[in-house]
């Protein structure tokens, strides 16, 4: 896998490059996880989140390996699953196994614990970990899921998390509309954003540009300057989530 080594920041462009390469690292051996923002006992005052946005976990987790019942408050939390299997379970009554390509969100507000688990006895499970701050403290617990339809799972840009669940999105109790990109080689999408909001790409496979700036799997990109956004896959399949968030 290509990476550099150091923050990029386009001062024509707005743009900064959070490189693959400089994220924090724990490998547990049940699960082996890179922290794009300081988590747990990794630490690095530059990097505590970017807006609302404070976890991105690119967790891999063994067959037969999770993380056992534990509790969460005042947090928007989702994973994004992208091989392999999760199986989920929470104290709201929820149990689900979820599979690549599906989302689950939880918004934990006033308190509820959960479970994950690879449920497999032979594939690794793979999975973003995503923490969002929720608009307000206290809120009633909720989960909801998004699983793409046929046209969603072959469409480019689809919106898979927002705050009014518009689209058939996962509802999130927060300013933030999160799209999956998936781009063919040589394809391009475009994001528009606007005015007072920042913008946030995390890239999961492929080699791209995002604005002429090559990114490459596991590094990010992140602007707060209101412009239009194009993202070019290269030679290779790409797949990423992109991130629009208020204040």
């Amino acid at each position: 896998m290509k990476t550099k080594a150091n923050t990029e920041t386009n001062t024509d462009t707005g743009l900064t490059i959070r490189r693959s390469g400089e994220r924090g690292h724990v490998d547990h051996g049940w699960l082996d996880s890179r922290f794009t923002f300081s988590f747990a006992d990794y630490y690095d005052p530059a990097h505590m989140g970017f807006r609302s946005l404070r976890v991105i976990n690119d967790d891999r987790v063994a067959p037969g390996g999770g993380f056992p019942t534990h509790p969460h408050r005042d947090m928007e939390i989702f994973s994004y699953i992208l091989e392999g299997s999760l199986a989920h379970q929470d104290s709201m009554g929820n149990a689900r196994t979820l599979t690549p390509g599906q989302i689950q969100l939880m918004s934990a507000g006033s308190g509820v614990t959960h479970s994950e688990f690879n449920p497999s006895a032979s594939e690794t499970a793979h999975l973003l970990q995503i923490w969002i701050l929720p608009r307000q403290r206290g809120l009633t617990p909720r989960y909801t899921e998004w699983t793409p339809t046929p046209e969603q799972e072959a469409a480019s840009k689809v919106l898979v998390v927002s705050p009014d669940g518009r689209d058939s999105s996962a509802t999130i109790a927060q300013d933030a509309d999160i799209y999956r990109l998936k781009l063919q080689p040589g394809e391009t999408v475009t994001h528009a954003l606007s005015p007072g909001r920042g913008l946030w790409l995390h890239l999961i496979r492929g080699e791209a540009e995002l604005n002429g700036a090559g990114i490459f799997p596991g590094d990010a990109a992140s602007s707060e300057r209101a412009a239009d956004y194009t993202v070019t896959a290269g030679s290779e399949p790409v797949e990423a989530l992109l991130f629009d968030l208020g204040a």
